[in-house]
């Protein structure tokens, strides 16, 4: 028999969890479909395992090279990487039974297996039905629904013809499985996820060349961030070739080697490794859930959505990866609930993408709120820029960690704060606070009159900010 709900969601990763439980909270009868586990990608196959391996690299990396500068001596310094792999289960694990716990919490129910979108029900006034395909094996379940948020997530994208065997040929996913570390990685692709890899993977000692197709590595970023990132990864070993094109037709394996070729201005090189990475962003996964049933748009392989998430089909909502946009797990938790409260008929802010914080975890950190220099020129502002690094703060130089730098960019007009951009150890837990100073409309010289404590790391976020109109003390 038919179960009729509020709200479904289709998909339990990180935005469709957080949908469902503000759903709850409102007494909205609500459902959720997952394929797979709840938590979805960022739990599983991304966000909490890659950090987790992150974390294992940088304390390996500390202890290895970096304890006998801090009076601590060691001998026979080795890396367990079963057990690197098993801590980093145990997490996943945790927290996945946390998930589980929330939605026996909030009486949500939740339907183990395969959506797909039917339309509207000749049985029911209510406009959608999902059909689900239990993984159990048992017969299908339909659910009747008023309202529907499609939160299927993505998945890694690979360049054209070249096949991702999970062996040799690596996506992300792959690579959080692999069951021991190769001598040697080549890394396709230069940006967020590219970076992070290249940093934990050298870390673990394993020789790594990052091929990248533009002309520097996080095209995205703030130049400067770019160009210290580029500079501090080198430092470590990491060897980068930008502006490379690499040509998946010129693929060779061998059972213990992987060459590719790339074409580099007018000439080529190959690139030989153990193993390859293919790291080129990531593909909405819009197929087999029944939008051919459906008045639902597609638009450059994302489905299209209104401020307020509403897809053409008013009673449809999207959100997450599956939409575009900043492809984040805090991004699509938010617009879940956004989504959710609208549904509720309530009016939740509208999200300004420009102030939702951006964070790299490789080492060094790397994090960013609101527009790069370059894009705040392009705009016809005329800007000014407060630069304060790690070397002359106290805290840093305990921590035995004082690469990097924090960089303001203000209108010199308004004085509003356009961007900020760190990089160096803890950054991406430093960069709410410029989050939070974007979205109160903060200026510099209010950031610089919060009297930050010494010694903080955070003093050299106060420093940028009096630098901003040349006040720095400490240089």
């Amino acid at each position: 028999m038919a179960q009729e709900y509020d709200v479904v969601i289709l998909g339990g990763g990180t935005g469709g969890y957080v949908a469902a439980i503000r759903s709850a909270q409102l007494g909205l009868k609500t459902a959720l479909v997952e394929k797979g586990k709840l938590g979805g990608t960022c739990l599983h196959k991304g966000c909490i395992p890659s950090k987790a391996l992150l974390k294992s690299a940088e304390v390996y990396q500390l202890t290895k090279e970096k304890a006998q500068s801090f009076g601590v001596e060691t001998e026979g310094v080795t890396l367990n990487f079963s057990a690197v792999q098993e801590r980093k289960k145990s997490i996943v694990d945790q927290l996945y039974k946390g998930v589980q716990g929330l939605m026996k919490k909030g009486k949500i129910d939740v339907y183990e297996g395969t959506g797909r979108m039917l339309g509207p029900s000749i049985f029911s006034p209510m406009p959608g039905t999902i059909s689900v395909e239990m993984n159990n094996g048992e017969e299908n379940e339909m659910l009747i629904l008023k309202n529907l948020v499609l939160a299927t997530g993505s998945r890694p994208r690979t360049l054209p013809g070249l096949e991702l065997d999970e062996q040799q040929i690596l996506s992300s996913d792959g690579a959080l499985a692999l069951e021991s570390l190769p001598s040697s990685m080549l890394i396709i692709g230069g940006g967020v996820i590219g970076i992070e890899w290249a940093s934990m993977l050298n870390d673990f000692g394993v020789d790594i060349t990052v091929v990248e197709y533009a002309d520097r590595i996080l095209p995205t970023e703030d130049e400067d961030i770019s160009k210290e990132m580029k500079k501090l990864l080198e430092k470590k070993g990491i060897k980068f070739v930008t502006g490379a094109k690499v040509l998946p037709e010129t693929v060779e394996k061998t059972s213990e080697n992987v060459t590719i070729t790339a074409e580099i201005g007018d000439a080529a090189q190959s690139f030989t490794a153990e193993k390859v990475l293919v790291s080129v962003g990531r593909q909405a996964n819009t197929e087999g859930i029944g939008i051919d049933n459906t008045e639902i748009e597609i638009e450059k392989g994302y489905i299209k959505t209104r401020p307020t998430f509403q897809t053409k089909e008013s009673h449809i909502y999207a959100i997450g990866d599956c939409i575009g946009g900043l492809q984040l797990a805090h991004v699509a938790s938010h617009e879940g609930i956004a989504a959710i409260e609208h549904i509720a008929n309530q009016t939740p802010e509208p999200m300004d993408y420009e102030k939702i914080s951006r964070c790299i975890y490789s080492s060094p950190e790397a994090a960013s709120v609101g527009i790069t220099e370059k894009q705040a020129k392009e705009r016809g502002f005329t800007v000014k820029v407060g630069k304060f690094p790690f070397q002359a703060v106290g805290k840093a130089l305990v921590n035995g960690k004082a690469d990097g730098f924090v960089k303001i960019v203000a209108d010199e007009k308004t004085d509003d704060i356009l961007g900020v951009h760190m990089i160096g150890a803890g950054v991406t837990d430093m960069i709410s606070e410029a989050g939070l100073a974007m979205v109160l409309d903060a200026t510099p010289w209010e950031v610089a009159d919060t009297i930050h404590p010494h010694p903080s790391l955070s003093e050299v976020i106060g420093e940028a900010a009096l630098a901003v109109d040349g006040k720095a003390i400490h240089m």
